[in-house]
């Protein structure tokens, strides 16, 4: 526990140290927004996560960092562990914003980088604020700020993949940009597998091709979760994939739930 200590001190000291470039970041935002502008935002959230990637003695191998069109993009990722988003900030290699818990607002400094990031808080339990949250993401999508969701919609803690959800796909379909698949494997390692301790790991991501919106317009929301869930799965280990019958026990687990 003493390491895991330690990370999260090193952490919280990377944050607070983050708030003279906030405050340069606060007046690039009031600029107009370009590749340049959103890069200089970015490049401290890049640059924190890293580093507490790398405390932990983790290792990220990323591939298909090519597959990644110009312009706003959706990026549609599976959800291991808490390290996922670090991951994602650390080493995709473009500015992005999440959807996000409305929880996370009450976080002192990482709220207002997340601001700052065009990210979207949610509040899963209110359906109209859901929605307006949604509306707000479609709308970033459309002024160039490009967001990763997870539509599991919670934590898989491990390789196997919960159902895709494709409420959240709204975002593509109505704001008409890439979706861009994405595979993270090896960040519930770093947690959730050991309870709440922090080790190292070795974590890999992989960046699918784009699907463009003339690809998916014709599909219904269902038909292209599905797609999008077989796509993160191709690149999961093939023993970890899910049998006919543990597939059906997993649904009931789910809609129960």
């Amino acid at each position: 526990m003493l390491f895991t200590f330690w990370i999260y001190t090193y952490a919280i000291i990377l944050v607070i140290g983050s708030l003279f470039n906030l405050k340069q970041a606060k007046r690039f935002i009031q600029q107009p927004s370009t590749d340049e502008t959103l890069r200089k935002i970015f490049e401290t959230p890049m640059r924190v996560s890293q580093k507490v990637i790398q405390k932990t003695g983790t290792n990220v191998h990323v591939t298909g960092r090519e597959n990644i069109p110009d312009g706003p993009v959706l990026y549609v990722a599976n959800h291991q562990g808490l390290f996922d988003i670090l991951a994602i900030l650390g080493h995709l290699g473009r500015p992005v914003g999440f959807i996000a818990k409305k929880e996370i607002k009450k976080l002192p400094i990482i709220s207002t980088w997340m601001e700052l990031l065009q990210c979207v808080f949610i509040d899963r339990s209110d359906r109209r604020q859901s929605m307006n949250a949604i509306n707000q993401g479609i709308e970033n999508l459309k002024n160039g700020h490009s967001i990763v969701i997870f539509p599991e919609g919670t934590r898989s803690r491990g390789t196997k993949l919960n159902e895709f959800k494709p409420g959240s796909l709204r975002l593509a379909t109505k704001a008409k940009v890439p979706i861009v698949p994405v595979t993270i494997n090896g960040t519930y390692k770093m947690l959730e597998e050991e309870n709440g301790r922090v080790k190292g790991t070795t974590i890999y991501m992989t960046i699918h091709k784009p699907i463009l919106p003339e690809q998916f317009i014709s599909l219904k929301s269902a038909e292209l979760a599905a797609k999008l869930q077989g796509i993160v799965q191709s690149a999961l280990p093939l023993n970890d994939v899910l049998s006919n019958e543990d597939a059906s026990n997993e649904d009931i687990v789910i809609h129960t739930h």
